[in-house]
């Protein structure tokens, strides 16, 4: 919703000859009331729009003129003038549509007349031989047939010359176009007129009724010779594959439509195109004319898409309906389908593909047409039990996943019509019984949610057969669909399913219903899933639901409303939310936003505010979780009525929500807050031209009826003050040192404004103007937004000002506009590289305000010319951009200069870089198509390009080295510069042709010889240190050097891109037209081609691809032949210099080919993709030749550039599915090359293959590796790359031989690695069908001999690899099978290898099995049974018999895995294992295991630690299985915790701990069922004892987790007696851990200690002060731990602790520690809510909120016991502070540290001031810890307002000035010192010292708030204004902006 302005209609103006004109000059009347008359005026016009309004009355004034006036001269010769302007105009003009429809009306008595006129004067037309004007005379024919009386008519007169003239225009243009082979635009322009010649023929043949009859089929006449003529064209068009598809496919329709109207008798019709489609044409039966037409067709054979197009005319051409063909018709139909399945299996080409898919899906729309009225066996063929459903069926299953949405799209069609095809079949049978119905349903249903082809087809059943039978085979489907939503990808396949599915219910229950109960089981079938996923889901889930399902279900049932409001009302006060979760909070604020904003919610705010209070709507805008702070603003904004007069309310919680909503890190976020904003401002402009409108009538008349509630001058006020105070609001928040996020917020916001409210012209009345409330304060704080190391304020802020153009002018200062363009020229040679991007933006705004410094117009103030007015703005804009880049020019040329001569000295103190980046913004800028000053612009481009050159010259010697990212040299000391120097000769390439033909030499070198390095590089200066600016010394490391060269060559290639993109180019050389001649393209093109294959350094190679694809974009379309032809030149170059691998060749060949996949990319990037794509597949054919492993030692190096060539297009997105067809040649490649013994050809396969798989399965979507949602069906796989089966089982079968080998040696099949890899993302598909041609059967042996492999990894993959190969209810025999393979504890001999190869497959059959659906089956548990039978008899592998501990670790995960599966009874029978006796063989395996006997080995073993753990595992859950069963009684324990614990293994420890504190968090959280096992009690002693002597880090964090979750009550007092600390010094022990561990320790540490403190503080309240000295240690603790450097985790750690003592050490009204102690933990807070990381903000607002929620706070605010988000959450804890104080009666005390606090520390500014005069050292790339959230002057504001109203309000009285002479003496020496530091800066400090300038704005700031509220103790504060107010500091640095009152705190 949006104010946008009516786009004006365009209408080119018609006109005549002039002597039409002169004829309707003599034939007008005086009274200009004639028909020639009107003609004249008319044409005389100069606007289309108006010549409109007088053609549509020339049908009117000719049935006023008398019937005999036919014969009038004047008449006729209007209507032949008419006939010719008719003609005369284009297509597209809206002209002759008009004239078109004022003609149809003509009175009948002129008709004959005008059909003469037209008949003549389209014979003229038809005369014509200029192949350029045939396209015109084609169009004219096709608007002659389209709706146009006349011009039908006249066609038909003239059908002979319009047939002849067809196949005339064909022929010649077809020959013209093979004439003008590469030139690309000449020949699609062709192309499209050979695309229309063909439709208006089939046009003409629909048509014209010339055709009816007989006569014109004699042999003789010249119709019918034409329409043989067509029909051989079309013919042979069909079959040309040079021609664009589009016109091979409009040929078979034609070639189809001919047959149809020229065969005779029509009743053989349908057998002779059987006959065309299966190729048994009988050619001598066939007539004469047929055979010569269509002789192609007939005898030769034919392409694959030409027989594709003819299917198509079949379906689309002939008349199916009614069945009006007969049998014949049928016979035709079942031929064409069999045809299009044969077609399927053979075409793989993305486009033939989709083409296949419209026409089979056009064959089901033909074929349901047919049955209506067909015969019982055309029933029987096409029911959906017969072949040809099966075959429908399996073609939607391989192509419902296609990457193509649109092929996707025709799957649904296919499946939809073969629902409806079954249903005529069957007639009246019962659709739900119906065997097909169910059987097809049960299978859908049986898919994973993930394909997304199961919700289509779902979709298609439900509307088919309805709901009922769905909901019958499983009624949590409404939750199932659900769940999935969560799934971005999904999302619009379920939402689509639960409409349909929802509506289906709906009217099923409404017709069955008798009373209204039907509602409630509506509601609760789908109403409380969607109210469940609200509440509880997870984030995605539940901003899909809102976003796309919520809506669509309101529209359908909008009386749910109310019970999701009643329902969600109810839960809000228990279901607060969270940071993650919403809550009913937000789930109710998500459903009233969506009715709003769809209109089933009344908007008036006293309708809806009685469904949500005010107080729950703020609650709502500053909620914890973002999402419902947006949803709650959406409620507000969002109306489905543009025109809804905003309320007094929603505006002031509109405020309320900006004062803490805009500095949010999220930007989705950020953009949501921006866009609903903008909404609303829309709302209330054109909400305003109601009410002035409203204002306007009630002046004149007041219809009592319809009276506001207001007077609308009321409202529009409120208008008005609202935006002021909004736009107030935004400029505060650009306050200094405001954060990113609120910047970006601010200017978006702002911008919006002046967009949504421009400056109106012409007296129109507007609400509001941004540019009133601009004052120069407002202006410098937007000019400082430049400053900002983001670009996106820059680019915002600079939007702003031009949006506020006029206004800005009235701020202008010439001598601060000097000042700012000498800095804008000093930042433009800046180190820092966002200082150049600053110096860009302040040049363009001095251009555009036109304000740059007279001096530098000198020189062109003579060459100026006037303009017009309307030109005046675009002209200065341009002189002034000339001036700057010619200023810019002059100071590059001469650091180039100083740069040639030593760029070390570059580097150091003008980079050149930034001046480069400055001319190319201010080019991009610039309207360079319509340029005045074109021979001023000329020597300027010609400079530049020159100096572009010059500079890449300069840099490219770093950049071209083998290795720029090493050069770096960090050393300071004085040999830095000579090796720097060193090292800059000794950067030539060694990555080139030779690389791997040459042996190299190295000579070893004790150190440099720098005498001759020095001789030979005698003009590079060596010095350790280089003059900088300013005269000053620096030292040049190597990174600066590499910075500038790079990021000169970035700005260069982007110059020189824009350049090309934006400058007109010359048509003709010597032209006034263009700016850039032929040879300075070329000369570009040349420099891009020489960098991108000459490059190291990928950030250059990377931008001077950038400025290459502007490049080849503007070749591609342009009209210049020899351009036009470049990038194939270039390619051809290329692939020759990669082909013929000449050692002198300096292509690079590491680093993955450097730019020359780049280039190559941006070669056939460029090609029109509509086209054939002819340089796609020369070049990939050449890249597969050379990728192919070869015999030739000497290809190495051009396989390599081929494979990372092959990488690089298979990623790029731009060549979409065009790349598709070449997949399986490059995978072939791929595993191939990893074969070579070249390490080079092995990597770049590598690389190649991984990126194949991303193209093949789609992006990875889940954190499984091998989640099904980046994998394919089997059938699916091999159908679009069937050519990949016979290779992947060829070279399976070669690795399992080289496993299956009886040699003994090692082999390792380099293959065997990606043959799993890929067959491994493979599954099987209940929808696979039983066609044994792609079937997965045959891999399933070798990849159970490969998991024989002598590689563990290898076995692994050969495991994973095995699953999806075995259907799951092939599963249970599958591991049977595999398990009687292994051998006995009897046999001698036989290989681990083999075993573990083996048990891995069972384990990962087992747990596919277990995870699957069958789990609900009743076979589940028998099938299971039988395989732990046939595993005990394996047992001995578990044992100690086996020696291979690796083996025995899988067996023992294959036995637990099993006790998982089987540790439930059936029903009423005992469990499964009990009865197996299947425990007590775990038992005797442990008790027989090293857990108990101990461990014989000395040295590690392999596969220990996987043996320890297994074993252990198994260890725990058979403990668990014995104390569930016996209770009280654990005698029975193979094993107990203890010994477990005690083990010399901390692996065994480990797991052990993670089991205990997993029962002991269940039993601390309360959701453990029974609590503790009896087994657990009492273990607090163990614990303690295990935590002195613990040293594994992991062992100990969880030791010391168990005791935090363990009630202190139990253990704590055992300390003394178990480890000799008593409680006080257990408490010192765990403070001492929590200062010195790591992070993680550290945070577990500071919990336990905080508990145990906290234990203390309640339990011995008589004692506290002997434990003053612990508290006070305990309180330093928790400070350190809040700390900026530290971890996250120990900070999280300290805001839970904090949160968790708030009632006892924060809020309690009788404070346990001292004030200065309470106080820092406040301080605590306050820090943590302003850290960068969000997850701690959190936290720490939960610590807000339990404060707020205590007795003695809750009623000070109205946010107690809400989540909050941390903006809010500093105010209101800055509040409740302050009000604790007043409670505590510390206010005297407490006062000072608080005005500390707003002080800061005093260190910092001796620091700034210090740091303005010092020289800055720049280390590029090391980054201080910066925080980019906090707002400093936030708190500071917050901690003054709340200060100050304490002071104001309470009855405390200050004490005398004598207590506080300290504190004011040093804000007072602080504050004079700032004033002097202030008068010492440059003028223009914010640009050159930002960051010194900001600090001490921010500390001026403080110190006046300081001083105010000295004052204000002292009584002066009324003298204190004065001084405050002082002319020694800057006004912008003196004001103190304090936020207006939140009713928040």
């Amino acid at each position: 919703m949006g104010v946008k302005k009516k786009k004006e209609m365009q209408v080119a103006a018609l006109t005549i000859c002039h002597q039409d004109l002169e004829s309707l000059r003599s034939f007008a009347d005086v009274e200009g009331k004639n028909l020639a008359s009107l003609l004249l005026h008319c044409v005389q016009l100069t606007d289309g729009v108006s010549q409109i309004c007088y053609i549509k009355q020339i049908a009117p004034l000719l049935e006023k003129e008398d019937k005999n006036g036919m014969c009038d001269p004047i008449i006729r010769s209007c209507l032949d003038i008419l006939a010719g302007i008719y003609l005369s105009l284009s297509l597209k003009n809206p002209l002759k549509k008009v004239l078109a429809s004022s003609l149809n009306g003509l009175p009948e008595f002129f008709l004959t007349e005008a059909i003469h006129s037209f008949t003549c004067r389209l014979q003229e037309e038809l005369n014509t031989t200029d192949l350029c004007s045939y396209r015109k005379v084609i169009d004219n024919i096709s608007s002659c047939l389209e709706n146009f009386n006349l011009g039908r008519a006249s066609v038909n007169n003239l059908l002979k010359n319009v047939l002849h003239f067809l196949q005339k225009s064909l022929i010649e243009i077809l020959e013209e176009n093979r004439k003008l082979t590469g030139n690309h635009i000449a020949q699609t322009q062709l192309m499209n007129d050979l695309l229309v010649g063909i439709r208006v023929s089939v046009t003409l043949v629909q048509k014209v009724q010339g055709f009816q009859g007989n006569l014109w089929k004699a042999s003789s006449s010249p119709i019918w010779q034409s329409m043989c003529g067509l029909l051989s064209i079309f013919t042979n068009f069909v079959s040309d594959d040079d021609l664009l598809q589009t016109i091979q496919s409009t040929s078979g329709l034609a070639i189809i439509l001919f047959i149809k109207i020229m065969f005779d008798p029509p009743e053989k019709i349908p057998g002779l195109i059987s006959s065309l489609l299966l190729r048994s044409v009988d050619c001598v039966s066939i007539p004469e004319w047929f055979m010569s037409s269509c002789r192609n067709l007939c005898c030769a054979e034919i392409p694959e898409s030409a027989l594709l197009f003819l299917c198509q005319g079949t379906l689309a051409m002939l008349d199916w309906q009614n069945g009006s063909m007969g049998p014949c018709g049928e016979a035709l139909l079942l031929d064409t389908v069999h045809v299009l399945f044969s077609l399927s299996s053979r075409i793989k080409e993305s486009t033939l593909e989709m083409f296949l898919s419209r026409i089979l899906a056009s064959w089901t729309s033909s074929a349901v047409c047919v049955l209506e009225s067909s015969s019982p066996s055309l029933k029987n063929s096409l029911n959906g039990n017969s072949s040809i459903a099966e075959r429908l069926l399996e073609y939607v299953y391989t192509h419902w996943e296609h990457p193509l949405d649109a092929l996707r799209h025709q799957t649904k069609i296919i499946f939809k019509n073969l629902l409806q095809m079954h249903r005529l079949t069957i007639e009246r049978a019962d659709l739900v019984t119906d065997r097909f119905f169910w059987e097809l349903t049960v299978s859908l249903l049986q898919l994973e949610w993930h394909v997304k082809g199961k919700y289509t087809c779902l979709g298609c059943l439900v509307e088919c057969t309805g709901i009922e039978h769905i909901l019958t085979v499983d009624k949590t489907i409404p939750s199932q669909i659900l769940e999935v939503m969560g799934e971005q990808s999904l999302v619009p396949y379920a939402s689509d399913l639960l409409e349909t599915m929802f509506k289906n219910h709906k009217t099923h229950l409404k017709s069955q219903a008798v009373d209204s109960t039907w509602i409630d089981q509506l509601h609760e079938t789908w109403i409380s899933p969607l109210l469940f996923i609200l509440c509880e889901g997870n984030l995605d889930q539940k901003s899909n639901v809102i976003d796309h399902y919520l809506p669509k279900l309101l529209n359908c049932s909008p009386e749910s409303l109310s019970y999701m409001v009643k329902i969600l009302q109810t839960s809000a006060d228990a279901k607060t939310g969270s940071c993650n979760s919403r809550g009913a909070l937000g789930a109710l604020m998500a459903c009233l936003r969506t009715a709003r904003a769809h209109g089933h919610l009344q908007s008036a705010t006293d309708t809806w505010g009685s469904l949500v209070s005010s107080a729950r709507i703020k609650q709502g805008l500053v909620h914890q979780h973002c999402q419902v702070r947006i949803d709650t603003l959406g409620l507000l904004c969002e109306s489905n009525r543009s025109t809804e007069i905003v309320s007094t309310e929603e505006m002031q919680l509109i405020q309320f929500f900006i004062t803490y909503n805009l500095n949010n890190q999220s930007p989705g976020v950020r953009q949501q807050i921006c866009s609903l904003l903008k909404k609303l401002f829309c709302r209330i402009q054109e909400s305003s031209q109601v009410l002035y409108k409203l204002e306007q009538s009630m002046s004149k008349h007041e219809p009592e009826n319809e009276l506001p509630k207001q007077h609308p001058s009321v409202s529009l006020q409120q208008y008005k003050n609202f935006m002021s105070s909004i736009c107030n609001s935004l400029f505060e928040a650009l306050f200094p040192g405001s954060s990113y996020p609120t910047r970006f917020s601010a200017l978006t916001i702002l911008g919006s404004i002046a967009e949504v409210f421009p400056v109106q012209e012409g007296g129109i009345q507007t609400v509001y103007q941004l540019s009133h409330d601009i004052d120069a304060g407002r202006f410098q704080a937007v000019m400082e937004c430049f400053t900002s190391t983001f670009e996106d304020v820059k680019i915002l802020a600079f939007a702003l000002l031009m949006k506020l153009t006029k206004t800005v002018v009235q701020f202008q200062d010439s001598e601060k506009l000097q000042g700012l363009f000498q800095a804008a020229l000093e930042l433009s040679t800046s180190t820092k590289p966002h200082d150049c991007v600053t110096a860009s933006y302040l040049l363009n705004f001095l251009i555009w305000q036109d304000a740059l410094p007279s001096s530098l117009s000198a020189d062109l103030q003579t060459q100026q010319v006037a303009y017009g007015d309307g030109d005046k703005l675009a002209s200065v804009v341009e002189r002034n951009t000339l001036m700057v880049i010619k200023c810019l020019l002059e100071n590059l040329e001469e650091e180039i200069s100083q740069a040639e001569n030593s760029l070390l000295q570059a580097a150091a103190s003008c980079p050149m870089y930034g001046r480069v980046h400055c001319v190319t913004g201010a080019l991009q800028k610039l309207p360079l198509n319509s340029l005045q000053l074109v021979s001023e612009w000329r020597p300027v481009v010609e400079k530049l390009l020159l100096l572009s050159y010059r500079l890449s010259a300069v840099v490219s010697p770093v950049i071209q080295s083998s290795s720029p990212e090493g050069l770096i040299p960090m050393d300071t000391d004085s040999e830095s510069a000579s090796r720097l120097q060193m090292i800059l000769n000794e950067i030539q390439p060694r990555d080139t042709n030779d690389y791997f033909s040459q042996v190299k030499i190295v000579k070893e070198h004790d150190s440099f010889d720098l005498e001759d390095l020095n001789a030979s590089m005698p003009d590079i200066d060596t010095s350790v240190e280089i003059k900088g600016k300013e005269g000053k010394t620096c030292d040049v490391t190597a990174q600066m050097v590499l910075v500038c060269c790079w990021r000169s060559m970035k700005e260069v290639a982007l110059l020189l891109g824009t350049l090309c993109q934006l400058l007109p180019m010359q048509s003709v050389p010597e032209s006034s037209d263009g700016l850039l001649t032929v040879e300075q393209v070329r000369d570009v093109g040349d420099y891009f081609k020489q960098h991108l294959l000459q490059s190291r350094h990928r950030g250059a190679f990377e931008l001077a691809y950038t400025g290459f694809v502007k490049l080849t974009e503007i070749l591609s379309r342009c009209p210049n032949v020899s351009l036009q032809k470049l990038p194939e030149q270039w390619l051809w170059n290329v692939l020759e210099e990669i082909k013929c691998s000449d050692p002198s060749s300096k292509l690079c060949a590491t680093r993955r080919s450097a730019g020359i996949p780049f280039y190559i990319q941006a070669l056939l990037a460029s090609e029109p993709k509509k086209g054939k794509m002819d340089l796609l597949k020369i070049t990939m054919k050449e890249l597969m030749s050379l990728a192919r492993p070869t015999e030739d030692s000497q290809s190495t190096v051009p396989q390599v550039h081929a494979l990372n060539i092959l990488r690089a297009l298979y990623r790029d997105t731009r060549l979409r599915e065009n790349i598709i067809p070449y997949v399986t040649d490059g995978a072939k490649a791929a595993i191939l090359g990893f074969t070579s013994p070249v390490w080079a050809v092995r990597n770049s396969s590598t690389l190649l293959f991984s990126t194949l798989i991303t193209r093949i399965f789609g992006v990875k979507r889940g954190s499984d590796e091998l989640s099904k949602k980046n994998r394919l069906t089997g059938r699916e796989f091999f159908s679009r790359f069937p050519e990949l089966y016979p290779f992947l089982l060829k070279q399976l079968e070669a690795v399992a031989n080289t496993v299956d080998s009886d040699t003994g040696e090692l082999n390792r099949h380099p293959s065997m690695f990606l043959l799993l890899l890929v067959l491994g993302r493979l599954y099987p598909s209940p929808m696979d069908g039983t066609s044994s041609a792609l079937s997965m059967a045959p891999f399933v042996p070798f990849i159970m001999r490969c998991g024989g492999s002598p590689v563990y990894r290898s076995r692994e993959m050969a495991a994973r690899a095995l699953v999806p190969f075995v259907m799951v209810d092939q599963i249970p025999n599958t591991i049977r099978t595999l398990l009687a393979r292994l051998p006995n504890c009897t046999d001698q001999c036989f290989r681990q290898n083999h075993i573990h190869g083996t048990l891995l497959q069972v384990f990962h059959l087992l747990q596919a099995y277990s995870d699957s659906k069958h789990r609900m089956n009743s076979d589940f548990q028998q099938e299971l049974t039988d395989v732990t039978v046939c595993t005990k008899a394996k047992l001995w592998l578990a044992k100690r018999q086996n020696p291979c501990l690796v083996t025995r670790a899988v067996y023992i995960d294959i036995l637990f895995l099993l006790t998982c599966c089987l540790d439930k009874p059936a029903k009423g029978n005992q469990p499964v294992l009990e009865s197996l006796g299947f425990w007590e063989e775990i038992s005797r395996i442990i008790t027989g295991s090293e857990l108990i006997t101990g461990f014989p080995y000395t040295f590690t073993v392999p596969g220990l630690p996987q043996y320890l753990q297994s074993l252990t595992k198994l260890a725990i859950a058979a403990v668990w299985a014995v104390t569930a069963k016996a209770g009280e009684q654990t005698r029975n324990v193979p094993i107990s915790f203890s010994q477990l614990l005690e083990s010399t293994f901390s692996e065994v420890r480990l797991l052990t701990l993670e089991a205990l504190l997993e029962r002991f968090s269940a039993a601390a959280s309360g959701l453990a069922e029974k609590g503790l096992p009896p087994l657990l009690h009492n273990m607090g002693e163990k614990f303690l004892m295990l935590a002195m002597k613990e040293k594994h880090p992991e062992c100990f964090c969880k030791i010391l987790k168990i005791l935090h979750c363990m009630d202190p009550r139990e253990w704590l007092p055992q300390t003394e007696y178990c480890v000799h600390l008593t409680p006080k010094e257990f408490l010192i022990w765990t403070m001492d851990i929590a200062s010195t561990e790591r992070s993680e320790i550290r945070s577990v540490a500071l919990r336990l200690a905080s508990k145990v403190v906290a234990h203390h503080t309640q339990t011995r309240e008589e004692n506290r002060d002997s434990m003053a000295p612990e508290l006070k240690q305990w309180v330093q603790l928790v400070v350190s731990s809040c700390e900026d450097h530290l971890p996250p985790e120990s900070r999280l750690a300290a805001a839970e602790v904090l949160a968790s003592i708030t009632p006892y050490f924060l809020t309690n009204p009788h404070p346990i520690i001292g004030l200065q102690d309470t106080l820092a933990l406040w301080r605590c807070v306050f820090t943590l809510l302003q850290s960068e990381e969000q997850a701690i903000r959190d936290a720490a607002a939960e610590i807000v909120t339990t404060a707020l929620s205590q007795e003695n706070t809750s009623q000070s605010t109205e946010f107690a016991f809400c989540q909050v988000d941390a903006s809010i959450a500093l105010a209101l804890a800055v509040a409740v502070l302050c009000d604790l104080l007043q409670q505590w009666d510390q206010l005297a005390p407490g006062l000072p540290i608080l005005l500390r606090w707003l002080l800061g520390e005093n260190d910092d500014l001796v620091v700034c001031a210090e740091s303005t005069c010092q020289v800055e050292e720049d280390y590029l790339f090391e980054k201080a810890d910066v925080n980019l959230w906090a707002e400093t002057l936030v708190s500071v504001r917050y901690l003054y307002k709340h200060l100050s109203w304490l002071l104001s309000k309470s009855s405390w009285h200050p004490p005398g000035p004598e207590t506080l002479p300290h504190l004011r003496r040093t804000v007072s020496e602080q504050y004079h010192l700032l004033s002097q530091v202030f008068r010492e800066l440059p003028p223009t400090a914010e640009f050159l010292k930002t960051v010194e300038f900001t600090r001490l704005r921010i500390q001026k700031e403080r110190t006046l708030a300081c001083l105010r509220l000295l004052a204000f103790l002292e009584g002066k504060e009324g003298e204190d204004t004065q001084v405050l107010s002082a002319s020694d500091s800057p006004p912008e640095a003196s004001q103190l902006t304090l936020p207006r009152a939140e009713t928040a705190c």
